[in-house]
């Protein structure tokens, strides 16, 4: 068992501190699905790390970039310089990104990158003559990041609560979570597909479709709780921005990179935004990374509307396409392609979804939504104390069952890396059933 460490000094994210510092959990290594707890524990991965580890962890092959790559340079600004390996990056991503979206932005983090993506779609109008166009929507339940951007878009009253009103000119639709009507569903939901023409019927009959820059939504919301598209979902809200010149933005670094079993989520769901926001499975989590993948159209619009020799996009970051970032994502989307781990995905996906509902019937579960290698259980509350319930799960998942899990209030979120065996999803639905059938 390693020393514990001082923890008095680290103030750590999304994270109730005390609470954590009274008995901390502490993981210490990782390799393929599992991670080493300081207690010398294997702890069952359930959770790719926070939605990113898809390679699963230590990937020999991403090891080894990252290691080359701090030899030869640990880092270099993209600043009016280049080197390389950013350029190759961009390549590999550009080639595994949706027929199109051939252009691609470097940013830190899915924060960052989300912050970027307004920025474009803000710039992109004006550029073209149309600074009217100032308003951002959003959804409820949204997730997009912690940047003021992201929270002022993002519908998650908790991240916004603290810090103000955030952006002006921000709406947002409502989420398409229905478990009156589709308890239960096996992937993407039958009904709901008719909240999508609130974006028309309402928010642009209310502020004036002409005002409105871009769209910006999850094609399946993750950390509010794994919220499916309808069928026809994502389809409609495609046609109405387009019958009013709105830009229409997937956030995608949950669903990007084999999650849903393709590529990204644009893929899988055959419908095509005009930018894609992606981070965490990009480097396999290695390394710290996003970017925005965009149509050439809209990055032409800068170019043109600048003069020459003067900096088209006023924009970026200092670790915007890092050496190691770079690196690692090279590395990570040539074993995505090699290793055919979307493919792997998609294959185990069935198997995947019967190991989830078969906890239908446990008392206490309220429903059960499922997609590619992602999955959401949610559970009836503790009156008076929402969310107590699937800590509980937690907790006990990880101290007696070896299993990391993700909760949001009483929903335990699984999204496991792609290299997940039949017997390791087993044992997570197992300890999962065994773990529910104790709670009070």
């Amino acid at each position: 068992m390693s020393q514990s460490p001082d923890t008095r000094h680290l103030w750590m994210p999304f994270t109730a501190n005390r609470q954590f510092k009274a008995a901390p959990r502490m993981l210490v290594s990782a390799a393929g699905m599992y991670y080493t707890s300081d207690d010398d524990r294997r702890i069952l991965d359930g959770t790719a790390g926070l939605w990113c580890v898809n390679a699963g962890h230590g990937h020999p092959r991403i090891v080894a970039a990252i290691q080359q790559q701090a030899a030869a340079m640990g880092y270099a600004p993209l600043f009016q310089m280049g080197h390389p390996v950013a350029f190759e990056a961009a390549t590999a991503l550009a080639d595994m990104a949706p027929a199109g979206l051939d252009r691609v932005f470097f940013c830190d983090d899915g924060s960052s990158a989300v912050d970027t993506a307004l920025k474009i779609a803000l710039g992109y109008h004006r550029a073209r003559g149309d600074a009217g166009r100032i308003r951002l929507i959003g959804r409820e339940r949204g997730y997009h990041g912690v940047g003021f951007g992201g929270i002022s878009v993002g519908g998650i009253a908790g991240n916004r609560r603290q810090f103000g009103t955030g952006l002006p000119a921000t709406d947002h639709l409502r989420h398409p979570l229905d478990i009156a009507r589709n308890a239960f569903s096996r992937g993407q939901p039958e009904h709901g597909a008719e909240l999508a023409d609130e974006l028309e019927q309402r928010l642009l009959a209310l502020h004036d479709p002409s005002t409105v820059a871009a769209v910006i939504v999850e094609p399946m919301q993750g950390s509010a709780g794994v919220i499916l598209p309808p069928r026809g979902y994502l389809e409609k809200l495609r046609a109405i921005c387009d019958r009013h010149g709105i830009l229409l933005i997937f956030d995608e670094v949950i669903t990007g990179f084999g999650r849903l079993g393709a590529a990204f989520g644009a893929d899988h769901f055959g419908v095509q935004p005009d930018m894609i926001v992606c981070a965490k499975g990009l480097t396999n989590g290695a390394v710290p990374m996003g970017a925005v993948l965009l149509r050439a159209g809209i990055h032409d619009a800068f170019m043109d509307a600048a003069p020459a020799d003067s900096i088209e996009f006023a924009h970026g970051y200092t670790y915007s396409g890092h050496p190691l970032a770079a690196a690692a994502a090279l590395a990570t989307l040539q074993v995505y392609r090699e290793e055919k781990l979307f493919e792997r995905a998609h294959d185990l996906a069935p198997y995947f979804e019967t190991a989830a509902h078969s906890l239908k019937d446990l008392p206490l579960v309220k429903d059960i939504r499922n997609l590619g290698l992602v999955c959401g259980i949610e559970l009836e509350s503790r009156p008076g104390k929402v969310g107590a319930r699937a800590y509980d799960v937690f907790q006990r998942a990880f101290h007696e069952k070896g299993l990391l899990l993700r909760v949001t209030g009483d929903i335990i979120a699984l999204s496991p890396p792609l290299v997940i065996e039949r017997a390791q999803i087993d044992e997570l639905f197992n300890g999962i059933s065994e773990l529910i059938k104790a709670l009070d």
